[in-house]
């Protein structure tokens, strides 16, 4: 497919993995938050962060899919009504989230590097990143934390603008992102 091509809709693929990384995105979120109520030492709170670990690392996997099809399929026409500051803030926007599903995977994964720990991946065990170094650890979580806090804001702004766009603006902006419903 031609990437110069463009369509009023984003392609079915792009449509589905932007969904599944919402999906996993939940997923990681939940287990993070849920393992904070499961008792210390408990097979439940570590089997909340090993779901958390293994959903991280499958948005980290994702991402690159979602660049991929990004680049080998047509992009939605820009729609020439929208003022070019909400067009760049948009893109703005992309890109944090972009950088958003590579980094905290990758700061999930040196955090367990750094100490020492198995990085699983259902049923397999990805390599560290980097030699284990206590030290390390505190700042590493630290900044997964922020990061992650940032992320809960990162996504509400795309959302918010996204219904803000479909129920004040009334324009195609959300429909361009929804699977398409029967014979549409």
């Amino acid at each position: 497919m031609n990437a110069n091509t463009t369509t009023d809709r984003y392609h079915p693929l792009s449509i589905a993995m932007h969904w599944l990384t919402l999906l996993l995105l939940i997923g990681v979120y939940a287990c993070i938050e849920l393992h904070e109520l499961a008792a210390r030492g408990s097979a439940l709170r570590a089997g909340l962060k090993t779901w958390h670990f293994m959903l991280g690392l499958s948005v980290f996997a994702l991402v690159f899919v979602r660049l991929a099809i990004r680049f080998v399929t047509p992009s939605p026409r820009r729609d020439q009504r929208l003022p070019s500051w909400q067009y760049n803030l948009a893109g703005v926007l992309h890109g944090l989230l972009y950088a958003f599903l590579v980094l905290m995977p990758v700061l999930g994964w040196l955090t367990l590097s750094a100490g020492g720990k198995v990085i699983p991946f259902f049923g397999l065990e990805w390599p560290a990143l980097i030699a284990p170094d206590k030290a390390l650890v505190r700042p590493l979580e630290d900044l997964h934390e922020t990061i992650g806090t940032i992320g809960y804001y990162l996504v509400g702004m795309h959302a918010a603008a996204a219904l803000f766009h479909h129920y004040f603006v009334r324009d195609d902006t959300l429909r361009r992102m929804l699977p398409r419903r029967g014979n549409a």
